[in-house]
């Protein structure tokens, strides 16, 4: 009886040595992506992005007319505009307004090459906690990674299209008629910079959308790759 039980446990042990394995053989799925192939999904998610919903903002009117990213006036100016249009010179307003919109979309326009250089030179510390974190979490990955190197190609840009549209002597223009009214105190903001900043936080709403879509929606995965990579996440 004893020589029975002793085979009968080598038998066990033996059966469950052979089928773990057999586990060990079987395709492991999703489950045996590595960092670089989270992190190259992560990079086409971003550059889908781009390529679908950044560029819709370097078109005319890419910002003004769309209410997402639309550049408005900064708080100091906005009592300016509000003055101008009280007196009737809401056509001075409103062309200052686009100006500092089709200021924007040129440096998208110009600097999206860059953009997408970017994104290529991206090396994500930990691809997998990104893959699974928020719905915009590589998009804040991305804008902290690349924002400062990016700033300093969009204010240029921006400065330029201000002296080719004659920005400057619209938005002088517009100061000084505001500052020769009474009771008003005068205003002296940085236009070129705070429209940078406003373009850049533009072009990184628009990404997180696509981000957004990539995450949520499977139709949205259009290579095999995210389809992969982001079926981790599901």
């Amino acid at each position: 009886m004893k020589k029975l039980l002793l085979g009968l446990l080598a038998f066990q042990l033996i059966s469950c040595t052979e089928l773990q394995q057999v586990v060990n053989q079987l395709p492991q799925g999703t489950t045996g992506i590595g960092n670089a192939e989270i992190a190259q999904g992560l990079r086409d998610a971003l550059n889908l992005g781009i390529e679908k919903q950044v560029n819709k903002l370097s078109v005319k009117d890419g910002f003004f007319k769309n209410d997402l990213v639309k550049i408005l006036l900064p708080e100091e100016l906005k009592k300016v505009d509000k003055t101008l249009r009280d007196v009737g010179l809401s056509s001075l307003a409103d062309e200052g307004l686009r100006i500092l919109n089709n200021a924007a979309e040129d440096a998208v326009n110009e600097a999206t090459p860059i953009f997408v250089d970017a994104v290529k030179g991206i090396t994500f510390s930990d691809a997998k906690q990104i893959l699974l974190g928020n719905d915009n979490a590589a998009t804040i990955y991305l804008e902290q990674s690349t924002k400062t190197k990016l700033y300093e190609k969009f204010n240029p840009i921006i400065k330029t299209s201000f002296s080719k549209v004659g920005a400057d002597q619209i938005w002088s223009n517009i100061i000084t008629k505001y500052n020769n009214l009474p009771l008003t105190s005068n205003v002296n903001p940085d236009l070129t910079d705070y429209t940078t900043q406003e373009a850049l936080d533009g072009v990184y709403t628009m990404i997180a959308i696509e981000e957004k879509d990539i995450r949520t929606k499977i139709s949205s995965r259009t290579t095999d790759l995210l389809r992969k990579v982001f079926a981790l996440q599901d």
